[in-house]
């Protein structure tokens, strides 16, 4: 009886004790009392654990402030996930499309990996259960004239006089080592936009957050695509003549911090309340003339110089786009200028394509001087533009061709 009364006299005493060592070793409250919320409902045994003890004890036992808690490491990755919300904007962005953004590099790379060949030949090819059953051979494998036809074409094809002259006073020809390059630019301006395709929407998305400054990603198909200057909802509608090489080309642009300036300054410019163009129409128009003059070897010799193709073909097009805006600009042109512009603008840069990359370097060492402006004090502000939609834009495939040099064949 003594000793169990001993027990709970003990047991109560203990007890005592330790409401009045955890009332005591409690951390004085601070202003706002966080200190005593952290610490309420904290059993003594956990504290030991209490990520706030540990720093305050850090110095005693080599505690590691750098050491990150799991509960930190969560809030993390739910903040950073927050860029990866894709908003209701015209229609529902695909669940393919990551956030993150994609260099013009990784996007080549892409096109050099993959099987390309239903762009680049046709014929056969383009029944593979014949083929297949007559045991006809791959282009690759077997690439006989009469089994297999290329569907680029490379050069202008050129027969009396103009053949003559091109001969004797042309520019050299793209030296064999190239020619694979050369192929490459063409049959990816052969493929259209796949929406299915995780790295063609990557390429999409880059543009879009690129030229507008957002953090989030769009919908492949909506309005927002008209505010950047494509005619429709959906940009594939409008890679006539260019294909995917287009994109390549507006990916090129704003993936660089220098040129990256300079295409916002032309968007800037097509926003104009009266010199307003579709801005992204107008980029395909320029890649374009890209093509034709690489077709027409108008730079076989800069590609010769530099024993290098795609970087020659992106030069051109960016410092041809600067040419264009800076006539825009000057001349005070207007959409209904657009097609007699872009053919002037062909003829000047396929005759003098050095001197036009020249610009582009001298206009570049400007940038990043902080002295390069090519809208200079113009006030773009004004009334909103107009849609793309409702503009009438004439681009160089819409204008009758008599020059003797081709067609606009890719």
């Amino acid at each position: 009886m003594n000793e169990n009364s001993h027990s709970f006299h003990e047991k109560e005493r203990r007890d005592g004790q330790v409401g009045s060592v955890s009332a005591g070793c409690a951390p004085p409250p601070d202003k706002d009392g966080s200190a005593v919320l952290a610490f309420r409902g904290i059993s003594i045994s956990e504290l030991k654990n209490h990520s706030v003890l540990q720093a305050l004890t850090a110095e005693a036992n080599g505690w590691e402030p750098s050491v990150v808690s799991t509960e930190v490491l969560q809030a993390q990755e739910e903040w950073e996930a927050v860029d990866s919300i894709h908003p209701e904007t015209g229609s529902r962005a695909s669940m393919d499309q990551p956030g993150q953004l994609i260099s013009f590099s990784e996007a080549l790379q892409h096109f050099q990996t993959v099987d390309l060949s239903s762009f680049k030949f046709f014929g056969l090819e383009a029944s593979g259960i014949l083929a297949h059953h007559l045991g006809i051979k791959h282009p690759n494998q077997d690439p006989h004239p009469l089994q297999w036809k290329k569907r680029i074409q490379p050069t202008i094809r050129r027969t009396g006089l103009a053949a003559l002259r091109h001969c004797l006073f042309g520019p050299p020809k793209l030296h064999q080592g190239l020619r694979e390059e050369r192929d490459l630019v063409l049959t990816i301006a052969q493929c259209g936009l796949d929406s299915q395709d995780p790295m063609h929407g990557r390429v999409l998305q880059t543009i879009y957050k690129k030229l507008t400054g957002s953090k989030f990603d769009c919908a492949l198909h909506g309005d927002h695509w008209e505010d950047l200057g494509f005619q429709g909802t959906n940009p594939a509608t409008d890679l006539r003549g260019a294909g995917f090489l287009a994109l390549l080309h507006l990916l090129y642009l704003v993936m660089d911090s220098k040129t990256l300036l300079m295409a916002r300054e032309i968007l800037r410019l097509s926003r104009h309340h009266i010199q307003q163009f579709p801005f992204c129409l107008m980029s395909v128009n320029i890649t374009r003339i890209a093509i034709q003059a690489l077709r027409e070897e108008c730079l076989s010799r800069e590609c010769n110089r530099q024993q290098k193709v795609i970087p020659v073909v992106n030069s051109f097009y960016a410092a041809t786009f600067l040419r264009l805006a800076h006539v825009w600009r000057t001349q005070h042109k207007t959409i209904s200028d657009s097609g007699f512009v872009l053919k002037d603008l062909e003829a000047s840069a396929k005759k003098s394509p050095k001197r036009l990359l020249k610009t582009l370097e001298i206009y570049l060492a400007g940038v990043s001087k902080g002295q390069a402006s090519l809208l200079g004090t113009q006030k773009c502000s004004g009334p909103q533009a107009p849609h793309s939609k409702d503009l009438t834009f004439t681009g160089v495939c819409d204008l009758s061709s008599h020059s003797s040099e081709g067609t606009w064949l890719i």
